[in-house]
């Protein structure tokens, strides 16, 4: 059987320092009208303060996740990044390059392998809004 091979875009427009988007059903309903059957759905976020997880999308979290990224990148650290570029977003950067641009999701019988609490999460960590593009590339039989 022939492997194929599926690519899919959208946008979003998101708010700054941790703006949330559950892209869990774009993702499960590009894999259905994919015509694929059994593989993997590769989300990844285009940009270098953006990432994308998996968490139980609910309010406790939304707030959970950014408290936890603060204590971990903190906001008022010295960055040099911020002397290269003259702006404010090395924080953006570092929680990034940590989380990760990208997420890798196996499907069997059309359906995302992910768990009952599991919903596929896209961030924008800069500090202002930005658009943001995900990719999704769906491969398999």
């Amino acid at each position: 059987m022939e492997m194929k091979v599926v690519s899919r875009k959208f946008s979003y427009e998101m708010e700054g320092d941790v703006g949330f988007e559950d892209v869990t059903r774009l993702v499960e309903d590009a894999v259905t009208e994919s015509g694929l059957r059994n593989g993997t759905v590769t989300v990844f976020v285009v940009g270098s303060t953006a990432a994308v997880t998996t968490f139980e999308y609910e309010p406790g979290l939304l707030k959970d996740i950014p408290r936890a990224l603060e204590t971990i990148a903190p906001s008022n650290a010295d960055y040099a990044h911020h002397e290269t570029w003259h702006d404010d977003n090395g924080k953006s950067h570092v929680r990034a390059a940590l989380m990760g641009c990208s997420l890798v999701v196996p499907f069997i019988d059309k359906k995302l392998t992910l768990g009952t609490w599991q919903q596929i999460v896209v961030m924008n960590l800069d500090t202002s809004r930005r658009r943001r593009e995900v990719v999704l590339q769906i491969m398999g039989e």
